[in-house]
């Protein structure tokens, strides 16, 4: 019992003093451990690899404890709190054994939560949520708030309440971030859709998948928003049998509606407040079809904060984009390479292949996730002249691809894959990086393949 009660109290209360061992020494374990330290906590970090050293040094700047290449379950054991990195699956023997023994284990982001009164916008979904999150932040700078930005990207959100707290967050948040919260609660959720990923994490049951995602609206009360794809089925699905407290705001391309975000004669028009928000997709910094819904659920959080209209639309023309995604890397003899590397998953292609305007060479490939790619047969029918593939067991694309496009080639590496895309390539044609797979095959992880991808484009 002993265990239980502390971990009731420290889940509910602002976790007290205690023991923390913190599960993976990346980014966000390091953070939370300087927090942990920094709030009275006896800090133990363990990771079952190496701790990379800009890691270690900060560590052992705050005088904290660690072991590497192993997870010595003794030192582990005796934790009050647990805060376990996204990366390690809730199902590894060590999460399981302490979860037995009644101790809670935890996401950074729910440690971190309660140690700031911040006003927090979460974003969660299979794709856009970096160009949403970026989106929001780049709009509430821009209207001179101090607002962080963290989550699945940059500096960890433990780190940032440790190094002072602001007075707004955008959080982007995956589901195996979301996995590990207890009480954490955005006061404005956005969910930019979901479609099948990862998995392979959740016994390839994608219920269980949209049950994650939903995690987001878990905790909201009726003061709180949810920003919601209206065209997503899955979402649209979930939403019909079960209830959520918050205040519904969707956003369709594919129908106009009385309240919230919709498309019309190629503008953006949104009802929430008691003026009409419009602008012209023209104006937009950021392309493609689902830029302009990124673009509808990050207008649509700017004004719930009492951003102004005008700020909004200039922030929004200016928007500069996310690197790997989509990214114009150079025009070679007339072929545009595109690196959209950040496409780790099949919907995230498609939404690259439908903005391709040009005859395509697609280099795609990795670690298969549980793929199913036939929502991109109509595509690639259409766009793709040649396939490149890109990992170490191209089979299934193969199989699926091998009747509509007349080459397909198998590379080992992004400087192979370029120099035969370059090849197969001729004027007026682009060349896509838009693997629809994750990386770790070959890479170290997305944005080592696009880094490789865009140094090979330069080398040519």
């Amino acid at each position: 019992m002993k265990h239980q009660e502390i971990n009731k109290q420290a889940v509910t209360s602002s976790f007290g003093a205690g023991k923390l061992v913190v599960l993976g020494g990346g980014e966000s374990g390091v953070g939370a451990a300087v927090l942990g330290k920094q709030k009275g906590y006896e800090v133990f970090v363990s990771d079952a690899g190496e701790i990379a050293r800009k890691y270690k040094e900060v560590l052992l700047k705050h005088e904290i404890l660690f072991e590497e290449n192993k997870h010595t379950e003794s030192k582990v054991l005796v934790a009050d709190l647990v805060m376990k990195s996204p990366g390690i699956p809730e199902t590894v023997p060590l999460v399981l054994k302490l979860k037995a023994e009644g101790i809670s284990v935890i996401s950074e982001i729910e440690f971190a939560a309660k140690y700031t009164e911040a006003t927090i916008v979460g974003i969660t979904g299979s794709n856009g949520k970096t160009t949403t999150t970026m989106l929001v932040h780049h709009i509430l700078k821009d209207a001179g708030l101090k607002v962080g930005i963290a989550g699945n990207i940059g500096i960890s959100f433990a780190k940032q309440i440790a190094q002072g707290a602001q007075e707004n967050y955008v959080l982007e948040l995956s589901s195996f971030q979301l996995d590990g919260i207890e009480n954490f609660n955005s006061h404005i959720a956005i969910l930019t859709n979901i479609t099948p990923d990862h998995l392979d994490r959740y016994d390839y049951d994608f219920e269980k998948y949209i049950a994650s995602k939903f995690r987001i609206t878990k905790n909201q009360k009726a003061s709180d928003y949810l920003i919601y794809d209206a065209d997503d089925e899955a979402i649209n699905t979930w939403l019909k049998a079960h209830q959520t407290k918050a205040q519904l705001l969707p956003f369709s391309l594919k129908k106009e509606l009385a309240y919230g975000a919709f498309l019309k004669d190629n503008n953006i028009i949104i009802n929430i407040n008691k003026d009409t928000f419009k602008m012209p997709i023209s104006t937009l910094a950021v392309k493609g079809n689902h830029n302009v819904k990124n673009t509808m659920a990050a207008t649509m959080a700017a004004q719930l904060l009492q951003i102004r209209k005008e700020t909004i639309k200039e922030s929004l023309a200016n928007f500069e984009g996310v690197e790997h995604r989509l990214e114009n890397v150079a025009k070679v003899k007339g072929v545009e390479y595109i690196n959209d590397s950040k496409a780790t998953n099949v919907n995230a292609t498609f939404y690259a292949l439908e903005c391709m305007d040009r005859q395509t060479v697609w280099i795609v490939g990795g670690v298969d996730k549980g793929n199913d790619y036939s929502d991109l047969l109509p595509l690639v029918r259409e766009k793709v002249k040649a396939i490149v593939c890109l990992g170490l067991d191209n089979q299934k694309i193969k199989d699926m691809f091998g009747s509509v496009v007349d080459i397909v080639v198998e590379t080992a590496g992004a400087e192979e894959a370029v120099k035969v895309a370059h090849k197969l390539s001729e004027n007026g044609d682009a060349v896509l990086l838009s693997p629809a797979c994750a990386s770790f095959d070959l890479f170290e992880n997305y944005e080592d393949r696009g880094r490789q991808f865009k140094g090979a484009v330069r080398n040519l």
